[in-house]
């Protein structure tokens, strides 16, 4: 490999909703991107994939041997059980990374996605414990219990004191963009919610609490959340920093939801007191409806587990507390880019259509 090279850029999760996003806009700007994943699928054009699994540590350095990154853009998680295996693991994985990274030198900046759960807290305790006030601000404290950002966090401080380099930790919520076989999709999920009640002749209805469904409450659009890593990696505001990242509007579902209804043309209906949830309603009706519809409509993935989050979006959309994020740290610091919802969600819709995953 050349050793030399100042535009070279490696993202880790390169396929995921933010990897893939960040990864064209780096090809776009003229960078050399190495996309890291552990599987090879779902690489962007333009991207030289490195397929390694990151817990396999001499496999880790021998796939990144040489390759002197100037800019290091981390967007890969692993979801375990439990918090503690969610640290172990997720932890791990950066210091896997960052062994690798370490004997060639050469990186100068390294770009850290997390999310909410900073404010939130964890899978097994979330949004009951201690919470920040809204809008959520970077200065918050940590919340007591174990948080896998936070040990993630802690890794990326070490290695940076280690190894000179700069950081930013970039705290998204809910990401609305183009990917597959993702963990946390929300607008493929609730597109193909709505298509299998489309095709079955149900209402669409809210799966989640009457909180989230009233309170006010904004998302993240992934290729915002791109401009954001890119910036923060290249300018020296965003150095040694934490931003939060949304699009700078705010909405509320029970406004966003009849739009969303009346754009895939179906009915639509409220929450009632019990949240009734995609994983109780979807999951054994939706694979072989969907498999009818992607055969009769000639779709390119007929399997709905590739598609569809359940768990994910029945976690947003069923919180009892208000979400809202503070943008005003990362305008002082000069990113300015910001979205519609609405246009960001039927944008993606688009795409998505367009891409044969959707009829």
């Amino acid at each position: 490999m050349n050793t030399a090279h100042a535009r070279r850029a490696l993202v880790v999760g390169a396929t995921g909703i933010a990897g893939q996003t960040v990864s064209r806009q780096l090809v776009d700007a003229g960078w050399e991107v190495h996309g890291l994943a552990r599987r090879g699928n779902s690489m962007v054009d333009g991207v030289h994939p490195i397929q390694v699994d990151l817990l396999d540590t001499e496999a880790t350095a021998a796939a990144l041997a040489g390759l002197k990154p100037e800019i290091v853009i981390i967007t890969a998680w692993i979801r375990k059980d439990t918090e503690a295996e969610n640290i172990a693991v997720n932890s791990a994985t950066l210091r896997s990374l960052f062994a690798a990274l370490e004997p060639d030198g050469g990186v100068r900046h390294v770009a850290l996605l997390t999310g909410l759960k900073h404010y939130l807290g964890p899978f097994e305790d979330y949004a009951t414990g201690v919470k920040a006030e809204t809008p959520f601000k970077e200065s918050e404290p940590r919340l007591p219990s174990p948080n896998f950002y936070y040990a993630q966090e802690d890794e990326l401080f070490a290695a940076a004191e280690r190894m000179g380099f700069t950081w930013s930790v970039h705290r998204s919520h809910t990401v609305f963009g183009f990917a597959v076989d993702n963990a946390m999709n929300m607008v493929l999920t609730l597109s193909v919610y709505a298509t299998i009640c489309k095709e079955l002749g149900q209402t669409f209805i809210y799966p989640g609490s009457v909180e989230q469904w009233n309170f006010i409450t904004d998302v993240t659009d992934a290729e915002l959340l791109g401009e954001q890593l890119v910036w923060a990696s290249t300018h020296p505001e965003g150095a040694n920093e934490a931003f939060n990242i949304a699009n700078g509007d705010v909405f509320r579902w029970r406004w966003l939801w009849p739009q969303i209804a009346e754009h895939f043309g179906v009915e639509w209906e409220g929450p009632t007191g019990t949240p009734r949830t995609l994983v109780e309603s979807m999951t054994e009706v939706a694979p072989e409806v969907w498999k009818r519809i992607a055969e009769r409509e000639g779709l390119v993935e007929s399997d709905v587990s590739k598609l569809a989050s359940w768990w994910h979006s029945d976690s947003d959309l069923g919180r009892e507390v208000e979400c809202i994020t503070d943008m005003t740290k990362s305008r002082e610091a000069g990113f300015l880019n910001f979205r519609s919802t609405p246009k960001s969600f039927f944008d993606t819709v688009a795409r998505y259509r367009e891409a044969k995953l959707l009829p």
